[in-house]
């Protein structure tokens, strides 16, 4: 699709009610064992600055911290009905949308109206038949996954949020299941020798392991096959393994990992396998947008670790990094605790719903101005996390991913 301005409807163009404010709705975030809300009190102020009225369901922070009448206090109106949210709602707020929530989100499709805007994640390279059928309810639908990682871009990165959330509370798990105390101790009873932890994969999520962890007192290893992760590894007081393979085209554009061929793999995996039998706690944090997480840690491998080692698969989502892990569950295997748990920004509620509050809001008012909404393609920002937009899914990656044709129409806005 050729950089331009697509087309907004009239409802779009003015976005405006009775009292010429845009309305946000925040419905409660329905997904199963999710905490986190998309907007938190300390946001409004900005929000009605910026000529927004949000109205929330009652009791959707209340998980995170976030009673009602912090809201209230803050000039939300408090909404009992969720259907009454949608309904109101110019533009419909959630941090897991129907795609990235296959298990309650469906049930929200009906209370949608076409031509509303819906920001959140959206999980764009999973299910063709969910975004098509956003695109098909006529929504614009803005996939905050899809940000940019640029430095006009940082303040709405969200998935960079959620990452770092994640990586944190990955420490702590794997602190709790683990036999061992983390730290050097000097007791009545001798020295403590200190946790091994190995990170794999050093995105956000896995940097944020790596200094967790080191704060515990672990002494930390950690590898990714992109070399301008080692200085940063380094940086946080954690030795970086380096392995006589060279990854081709490490990196894309964007800064993710690309994926590799399987005989890179195979190789890889064959010299990580000592320091993972080393290790007393290895987390993995390898993903590749859009495609299934690599296989690092083979079966041989977890029965090469020591009795009551710990494994927390940070990829399980996609498929795992550990081959026997099973998503959204903790076992036990060959003596190794696999800790598949997804999700994991939900863990720390009141934090992560702040950052990603804070994400969407400098979103939004990029998004939305003078009551109009921005739809120029030639915004890297607008371009790469429009998803889709009347009735047609418009976003140049998630087409291709999904082999669908290219659209090359270019629609001036009317």
């Amino acid at each position: 699709m050729r950089a331009g301005r697509l087309r907004s409807s009239q409802s779009q163009q003015k976005l405006l009610n009775r009292q010429g404010l845009v309305i946000i709705g925040v419905p409660k975030e329905s997904y199963p064992g999710e905490r986190r809300v998309a907007i938190v009190p300390v946001v409004l102020p900005t929000l009605t600055k910026a000529g927004f009225e949000v109205h929330i369901q009652s009791g959707a922070g209340i998980e995170a911290g976030y009673p009602d009448s912090q809201y209230a206090d803050k000039g939300a109106k408090i909404i009992a009905d969720r259907a009454a949210v949608f309904a109101a709602a110019d533009v419909l707020v959630q941090i897991l949308c129907y795609g990235s929530n296959d298990v309650t989100g469906e049930q929200d499709m009906p209370l949608f109206r076409r031509d509303q805007i819906l920001v959140g994640f959206q999980r764009p390279f999973g299910s063709a038949d969910i975004v098509q059928e956003i695109a098909h309810a006529g929504i614009s639908a803005f996939a905050v996954e899809l940000m940019p990682r640029t430095t006009r871009a940082q303040s709405m990165d969200a998935l960079s949020s959620m990452g770092t959330a994640g990586g944190y509370k990955a420490v702590l798990l794997a602190a709790d299941s683990h036999p061992r105390i983390f730290p050097m101790l000097t007791t009545a009873a001798g020295t403590i020798t200190p946790a091994r932890v190995f990170v794999i994969g050093c995105g956000v999520a896995g940097l944020q392991a790596i200094a967790t962890a080191r704060r515990l007192g672990a002494v930390i290893s950690a590898y990714d096959l992109r070399p301008a992760a080692k200085e940063q590894v380094q940086s946080l007081g954690g030795r970086f393994v380096e392995l006589p393979i060279e990854a081709k085209d490490a990196q894309d554009a964007r800064g993710y990992a690309r994926a590799q061929d399987e005989d890179f793999y195979r190789r890889q995996r064959e010299l990580l396998g000592k320091v993972v039998q080393e290790s007393d706690v290895v987390i993995t944090a390898a993903v590749i947008p859009g495609k299934k997480s690599p296989v690092l840690v083979t079966e041989d491998m977890v029965k090469g670790m020591a009795p009551g080692s710990v494994i927390v698969d940070l990829a399980s989502e996609r498929g795992g990094n550990c081959e026997i892990t099973e998503g959204g569950k903790t076992v036990v295997k060959h003596g190794v605790t696999i800790i598949g748990a997804i999700n994991l920004a939900s863990g720390v509620p009141y934090h992560a719903s702040m950052m990603y509050a804070r994400n969407v809001t400098a979103f939004l008012t990029h998004l939305i101005k003078d009551q109009k909404l921005n739809l120029n393609l030639n915004d890297e920002i607008v371009r790469e996390t429009l998803l889709t937009h009347g009735g047609e899914i418009v976003n140049a990656r998630v087409r291709e991913f999904f082999s669908l044709p290219a659209l090359v129409t270019l629609i001036k806005q009317g």
